[in-house]
């Protein structure tokens, strides 16, 4: 895997919600989300239920182009979660990063259009620190990595998205099962695509 070394740096502020947090505020240059109990993002599989109502703070995004959103992965409740969000529309969007889930954190991804999928794998060595979710998109599809601190990115996903559709992305949280959530977002940039996939 290769990409550019160039990054720009977004705002918090240059952001929209899809759905407000219960609260946000800026320490220096973290951003601190205040999750609302019940949040969550899910289209019908396995559970029935359709969620709309994850915190996620989006930007247009290009193809060609990918986001990085760090934050530290402070979770112990159930299903508590955050990482990075690509939308199209109610139907069609991404979320991957890590969640709290069966006891332990996991690294995963979800990916719907029309219903989701949901995969999943075990990194409880991740707790408490910072992770990074790297979401870079290629004009028909879409690839997701991940890692912690400073090691090396490694692969979660790689899932049709798009073409010729407009796509919004950035960082995102939920809370699906308990109140008091907190997530601290540390950086949110945009850098080139990746050159290859491996």
């Amino acid at each position: 895997m290769t990409h550019s070394t160039k990054t720009q740096t977004i705002e918090w502020s240059t952001g929209s919600w899809t759905h407000p947090p219960a609260a946000e505020r800026t320490d220096g240059t973290t951003l601190i989300v205040s999750a609302i109990e019940g949040s969550d993002a899910w289209r019908h599989t396995s559970y029935g239920f359709v969620h709309d109502s994850e915190h996620a703070l989006v930007a247009p995004l290009k193809p060609g182009s990918a986001i990085e959103v760090s934050f530290i992965a402070s979770f112990d409740q159930q299903f508590d979660q955050a990482g990075a969000f690509l939308r199209i529309d109610e139907t069609k969007w991404i979320k991957a990063g890590v969640e709290f889930a069966d006891g332990q954190l996991q690294l995963g991804a979800v990916v719907t259009n029309g219903k989701s999928d949901w995969s999943v794998a075990p990194v409880p060595e991740w707790s408490g620190r910072k992770v990074t979710v790297r979401a870079s998109l290629a004009s028909e599809s879409v690839t997701i990595r991940a890692r912690v601190d400073d090691e090396p990115f490694r692969l979660v996903r790689v899932a049709p998205f798009g073409p010729d559709e407009d796509i919004k992305a950035g960082p995102f949280c939920c809370a699906p099962t308990r109140s008091g959530l907190e997530v601290q977002f540390l950086s949110w940039i945009v850098t080139d695509a990746d050159g290859s996939l491996h």
